[in-house]
């Protein structure tokens, strides 16, 4: 089972590493293997954790498939810190100021797991996120 485990952690990061060649990236990354870049600057205001945030988005598969969108779904509202959402995408918040936009990459282990959502996500998926952090104020 360990060995299992590596190959599909190594074949992930080879995947995250060949996405980001690809697209000519410049991520961060962090401690938990979430990796993000900011696309544009917002404002000076950080999202601190307890606040809630929204969000216009789009996700997709590490393959490029458009899984979901803010276009289709509506905008993300949730409280930072609070769970409600995938690990990673908390996480990232964290590192972030309202108005930013930024592309987000979510190891499986920091988004849905082995199961998936139960409706488009399947399990395993690495995601890609690009997000734009809604400034209310």
């Amino acid at each position: 089972m360990e060995t299992a485990n590596r190959y599909l952690l190594n074949e992930e990061e080879e995947d995250i590493a060949n996405y980001v060649k690809r697209h000519g990236l410049d991520m961060v990354q962090t401690g938990t293997g979430l990796r993000y870049q900011i696309l544009k600057k917002g404002s000076d205001r950080w999202v601190e954790k307890g606040r809630e945030v929204t969000l216009e988005y789009e996700l997709h598969s590490i393959a490029g498939d458009l899984i979901y969108s803010s276009d289709n779904e509506g905008v993300k509202r949730f409280v930072v810190g609070n769970g409600a959402v995938e690990t990673g995408l908390d996480e990232v918040m964290t590192y972030l100021h309202y108005g930013d936009v930024a592309k987000v990459i979510i190891p499986f282990h920091l988004g849905f797991g082995l199961h998936g959502d139960d409706q488009r996500i399947p399990g395993y998926a690495t995601l890609v996120y690009t997000i734009k952090i809604i400034d209310n104020q």
